[in-house]
């Protein structure tokens, strides 16, 4: 019986020694023999009933005693097993302080925000308040009572979304003039940026892009305070020596109405690829604001007058930093927007 005690001790100790190369391998292996159902320890018990009453108490005890030296062994292993996967987690998770740190990319803003920010910065510098704009619109605020009624012609020069015969989304951000001409008296100096949205895809135009409307009503407002306000703004953004000259134009809510183009900040005006040649850049639209615009929004025409301007984001984007290409704005591409960072 003693031989039988030792055979199995020898067979826990090559276990050990050959099958318990970690926690879980020795887990499985004490199982295999102190398993409360199928250990072969415990299996041993159970032929208690078949050992000759004379010897059933020495073989009792001998089994307890290889029960208890098996647990012993088998707490000894766990213990070295936790102080070895410790020590090769420690190695793992060690840090070197003397090697070099790792260097972490850092994000910056997109190029359109840039911009948008880069303008905001120019007129609050000149005094303007910034009012957001809607991106759903009543037909009333987007086209009525800009000067374009429903028979308009001038409702065919944009492609629009209508979500009901009601309500559309935003065309353009000069339906902020209407809203903040009901709610504040003049003088009035705002800027209002915004999503807007028309039906048009191609290299230059997306359906979503950005624009920023300006708006300025006050008493004997003209033309002279729109270009000086945007040559300050062209130089700031395009180079000191940039500046802009104005083309007669039409858009129902101004009158006159200009296109602003700006002088090449490429080539200095000598023409180029950039100007095609021309050595100018139509850049916005803008104009004085027309006299029915103010009278529907309650404001004495008469004794008030107002400039108004519309800047896209995107173009102005394009233009400063030379992409071609509208949608590289749009497709979210790291080897674009990381070359562009004024922040």
């Amino acid at each position: 019986m003693s031989d039988r005690f030792a055979t199995m001790k020898q067979e826990i100790l090559d276990g050990i020694e050959k099958h318990a190369a970690s926690r879980a391998e020795a887990f499985e292996l004490r199982k295999q023999f102190l398993d409360s159902k199928i250990g072969k320890i415990s299996q041993m018990m159970k032929e208690m009933k078949n050992i000759a009453p004379e010897e059933r108490a020495g073989f009792g005890k001998g089994v307890n005693e290889l029960k208890e030296w098996a647990q012993q062994r088998f707490a000894e292993l766990d213990e070295k097993m936790k102080a070895r996967e410790l020590k090769m987690r420690y190695e793992k998770e060690k840090i070197d302080v003397t090697m070099p740190a790792v260097e972490e990319s850092c994000g910056n803003l997109h190029p359109i925000t840039q911009m948008r920010n880069q303008i905001i910065d120019v007129f609050a510098g000149m005094g303007f308040e910034v009012f957001e704009n809607r991106e759903i619109e009543n037909d009333y605020y987007n086209f009525t009572a800009l000067n374009t009624p429903k028979d308009h012609p001038a409702r065919d020069m944009q492609d629009t979304f209508y979500l009901s015969p009601e309500f559309l989304l935003a065309t353009q951000t000069s339906a902020a003039q209407i809203h903040t001409m009901e709610n504040k008296k003049p003088p009035i100096k705002i800027l209002c940026p915004g999503k807007v949205f028309r039906s048009d895809d191609d290299a230059t135009h997306s359906p979503m892009f950005h624009q920023m409307e300006g708006l300025v009503v006050d008493e004997k407002i003209t033309l002279c305070d729109l270009k000086g306000m945007l040559d300050v703004f062209v130089q700031k953004i395009y180079g000191e020596g940039t500046t802009t000259r104005l083309r007669p134009s039409y858009f129902p809510f101004t009158e006159p109405s200009v296109e602003v183009d700006v002088s090449c900040f490429e080539c200095g005006g000598k023409g180029c690829k950039l100007c095609k040649g021309t050595g100018w850049i139509e850049i916005l639209g803008a104009g004085i604001v027309n006299k029915k615009v103010l009278e529907n929004c309650g404001i004495d025409s008469e004794k008030y007058s107002g400039l108004a301007f519309g800047i896209g984001l995107e173009r102005a984007t394009m233009l400063k930093y030379g992409i071609n290409n509208i949608k590289l704005l749009f497709e979210s591409d790291l080897r674009v927007l990381k070359q562009i960072n004024d922040n």
